[in-house]
C-alpha cells in the first residue's frame, strides 16, 4: 500500500516518464515532494544518499522545519547516521541559527572528527559567540582533536584579547600552519584588531606566498588603524604584481583614501570598480559613500546613497551619510535624513546613528534639539540607550555653546565615571571660552588619568596662555619634558599631480620652500589690505607682537594654501588637509584668502570640514 500511495505523486503518464528518486527530486528543487516520499517510504527504506540529498537541500535553502522533519525521521526509524551525516545535521542547525540544537548534535556524536569541531566553532565565531567558540576549541584540544587550517582561522576571529590570540598563535606554529596563507591572513587580522600592526606586518612578510586575501587583510589592518599611506603602498604593490583586487580590497582602500581625503584617487578607484564590473555589494557602496563625504563631495555621496536599492541600505549606509553631514556641520540635513530613516521604520537606528545625530546638532548650533533627542534616548524612544560617547557628545554640545557650567554639572550627574574622552571635550570647551577655573580642574584630572597623552598638556597649556598665566605654561612644559611626553606635530598636506605635498610649521624641508615663503609674504600684504588682522591669541608663547605674527605666518595650513595658489590654475578649488584642529587665525586667513584670490577653499581638519566660498565658511564660524 505504501508503494501504491507513493506512485500517485510521480506515476508515469507516458512510457517515457520514469520514477524519480529522492536525490533526483532534491536536485530538481522539488523538496516537498522528496519529503512526502520520505514519509511514505517509512522505516528502513531510506539510506545514506537519500538523507544526504535531503539535508544538503535543507542546508542550502535554510529550510528549518523541513530539516527538522528529516532529523525526526532518522530518530523515528532508528536510523544510525554515520559521522558525515551527523556533521550535515550540525551544519544545518548552525546555518538556521539554532546553535543550541547544533551543539546538542555535536554532544551526541560518538565519533567527532575535525569537521564536526570546526563546523561548530566556525558558526559560533560567525555569530559573535566568541567565548563559546574558544571554550569549544579548548574542549577539542582536551579531546585530542586535530585542528586544521579552517579550525585555526575560525578560532582567530574570536580572539578579542591579545593574550589568547598569542596562545593560539603558539598552537598554530606547533601544528605547522603558520605558513598557510588562509591562517596567516586570519592571524594578521587578529593582531591588527588588537592594535599590534608590527606583529601583523611580520606575519604578512613571513608568508611564503601572498594572494589577494592576505594582501587585503594587511590593507584592511592598516586602514583600520589609520595608517592610510601604508595601506595604499600595499595596494599599489598588489596591482604591480598582477593580482586582481576584490570588492573587500577596494572597500579597504577607499577607507584609507577617506583618511587622507584624496578625492582624485578615490574617483580613480571608483572607476576601477566600474570598469571591472564588480558586484556592488553593500559594503563597497557604503565605502564609496563614506569616501565621497569625507573628501568633501557630499552631493555625490548623497547621489550614491539615493541610488542604492532600499532593500540594500543597512544602518551602515545611513550612518555613513549622517556622519558626512555631521562632519560638515549640516545639522538641518542630519535631522532631515534621520527623520527619513525613521519614517516607516526603514532601518532601526543604532548607537552610531544617534551619535551622528547628536554630533550634527552639536556642530550645527542646535543644542536644544540635541538635548531633546538625548532625553528621548533616556526615555527609550529610539531603542538605543546612551553610552559614554553619547554623554561625551552632550558635553561637547553644551561646551561649544558656551554653557560651560551646565556641561560641568552634566558630567557630575553621569551614571558612570567620566572617561578621558568626555573630560577632553569639556577641557576643549574651556579653552575655547577661556573658562580657566573649570578647565584647570578638568585638565589636572585628565593628566592624572592619561599622563602620557600630550594633547591634555597642550590644551591646558593653551588655556593658561590665553589667560596670560605664563608661569603655569612653563611649569606644564617642564612636566612634559620630565615625563618624556611628546606632542604630535601639526602638519598639513595638499595633493598636486598625484603627489602629496606635506608642510609642517615653519617648514624648511619642502623642495619649493623659498618660492612658497616669498609668495606667502606677497599674499600677506594683499590680505591685510582686505582686512586680515592676525589673531595673536593663537600664539602660545610669551613673545612680542612682531614675533607672534611671524609664528602665525609659519602655520602649516598657510604654507599649504600658498603652495596651492602657486601650483594650480586660476579658479581651481584648493583642498588642504590637516591632522590636528585648525586654529582660529588660520580659519580667518583662509576665509579672506578665498575672497581675495577668488578660490573655493576646502579645509579638513581632525574633526570636520570647512568649505569656504567668497569669504564665507560652511561652519558658520562655529566649530
Amino acid at each position: 500500500m505504501k508503494l501504491l500511495h507513493r506512485s500517485f505523486s510521480s506515476f508515469p503518464s507516458s512510457p517515457l516518464q520514469t520514477f524519480l528518486t529522492i536525490p533526483q527530486l532534491c536536485s530538481n528543487g522539488r523538496l516537498q515532494e522528496a519529503l512526502l516520499d520520505m514519509a511514505v517510504l517509512g522505516p528502513n527504506m531510506l539510506g545514506f544518499h537519500d538523507y544526504d540529498a535531503l539535508l544538503n537541500t535543507c542546508v542550502n535553502k535554510r529550510a528549518l522545519r523541513e530539516g527538522q522533519r528529516v532529523h525526526t525521521h532518522m530518530i523515528k526509524t532508528s536510523y544510525f547516521p554515520p559521522t558525515y551525516l551527523r556533521n550535515r545535521l550540525l551544519i544545518f542547525y548552525g546555518k538556521c541559527d539554532r546553535l543550541a540544537d547544533a551543539h546538542k548534535v555535536l554532544d551526541e556524536m560518538p565519533d567527532k572528527n575535525v569537521v564536526s569541531w570546526t563546523a561548530m566553532i566556525s558558526r559560533y565565531s560567525q555569530t559573535g559567540h566568541s567565548s563559546e567558540a574558544l571554550t569549544l576549541f579548548a574542549e577539542m584540544m582536551r579531546a585530542d582533536g586535530k585542528p586544521n587550517h579552517f579550525t585555526f582561522a575560525s578560532v582567530l576571529t574570536s580572539c578579542s584579547g591579545l593574550s589568547v590570540g598569542k596562545q593560539v598563535h603558539g598552537l598554530i606554529i606547533k601544528w605547522s600552519y603558520d605558513s598557510h596563507i588562509y591562517v596567516g591572513s586570519s592571524l594578521l587580522d587578529m593582531y591588527a584588531k588588537a592594535g599590534r600592526i608590527e606583529e601583523a606586518r611580520e606575519v604578512f612578510e613571513c608568508l611564503p606566498e601572498r594572494d589577494v586575501v592576505s594582501c587585503t587583510a594587511i590593507i584592511t589592518a592598516y586602514a583600520q588603524l589609520g595608517l592610510d599611506e601604508e595601506a595604499l603602498q600595499v595596494f599599489q604593490k598588489l596591482l604591480s604584481q598582477g593580482m586582481s583586487p576584490n570588492y573587500v580590497t577596494y572597500a579597504s582602500v577607499l577607507t584609507a583614501l577617506s583618511g587622507l581625503a584624496l578625492l582624485d584617487h578615490g574617483k580613480q578607484v571608483h572607476c576601477h570598480v566600474l570598469r571591472r564590473e564588480l558586484p556592488f555589494y553593500a559594503v563597497l557602496q557604503n565605502s564609496l559613500i563614506d569616501m565621497y563625504s569625507k573628501c568633501g563631495n557630499l552631493s555625490y555621496a548623497r547621489r550614491l546613497f539615493d541610488n542604492m536599492p532600499e532593500t540594500e541600505r543597512t544602518s551602515v549606509s545611513w550612518n555613513a551619510m549622517l556622519v558626512g553631514y555631521s562632519k560638515h556641520g549640516l545639522g538641518k540635513e542630519v535631522l532631515e535624513l534621520f527623520g527619513l530613516m525613521r519614517e516607516g521604520k526603514r532601518v532601526k537606528p543604532d548607537s552610531v546613528t544617534l551619535l551622528a545625530v547628536l554630533s550634527g546638532c552639536s556642530h550645527g548650533k542646535m543644542e536644544d534639539t540635541g538635548l531633546s533627542i538625548f532625553d528621548g534616548m533616556i526615555a527609550g524612544d529610539y531603542g538605543v540607550k546612551p553610552d559614554t560617547e553619547h554623554y561625551g557628545c552632550i558635553v561637547d554640545m553644551l561646551g561649544r555653546a558656551g554653557r560651560i557650567e551646565e556641561a560641568f554639572e552634566f558630567v557630575k550627574r553621569m551614571p558612570s565615571e567620566p572617561t578621558a574622552g568626555v573630560l577632553g571635550s569639556l577641557l576643549g570647551a574651556c579653552r575655547l571660552h577661556v573658562s580657566v577655573d573649570i578647565g584647570e580642574a578638568v585638565g589636572r584630572r585628565l593628566i592624572e588619568i592619561e599622563p602620557e597623552n600630550a594633547g591634555n598638556y597642550v590644551i591646558l597649556s593653551n588655556l593658561y596662555a590665553s589667560a596670560g598665566r605664563w608661569e603655569d605654561v612653563n611649569s606644564l612644559r617642564a612636566m612634559m619634558l620630565r615625563s618624556a611626553v611628546t606632542k604630535e606635530p601639526g602638519r598639513s598636506w595638499i595633493q598636486h599631480e598625484q603627489t602629496l605635498h606635506y608642510f609642517h610649521a615653519n617648514d624648511r624641508t619642502h623642495p619649493r620652500r623659498e618660492e612658497v615663503l616669498a609668495k606667502l609674504k606677497e599674499i600677506l600684504m594683499k590680505m591685510k589690505q582686505a582686512g586680515y588682522v592676525p589673531d595673536h591669541s593663537c600664539v602660545l608663547y610669551d613673545v612680542d607682537e612682531e614675533q607672534k605674527e611671524r609664528m602665525l605666518l609659519g602655520h602649516s595650513e598657510k604654507l599649504a594654501l600658498t603652495f596651492g595658489l602657486i601650483a594650480t590654475g586660476d579658479g581651481i578649488p584648493i583642498r588642504v588637509f590637516k591632522n590636528l584642529r585648525i586654529c582660529v587665525d588660520c580659519h580667518n586667513f583662509a576665509k579672506i584668502f578665498s575672497k581675495v584670490f577668488e578660490r573655493e577653499v576646502s579645509l579638513r581638519d581632525k574633526n570636520r570640514f570647512h568649505q569656504i566660498v567668497g569669504g564665507v565658511c560652511s561652519c558658520g564660524d562655529y566649530w
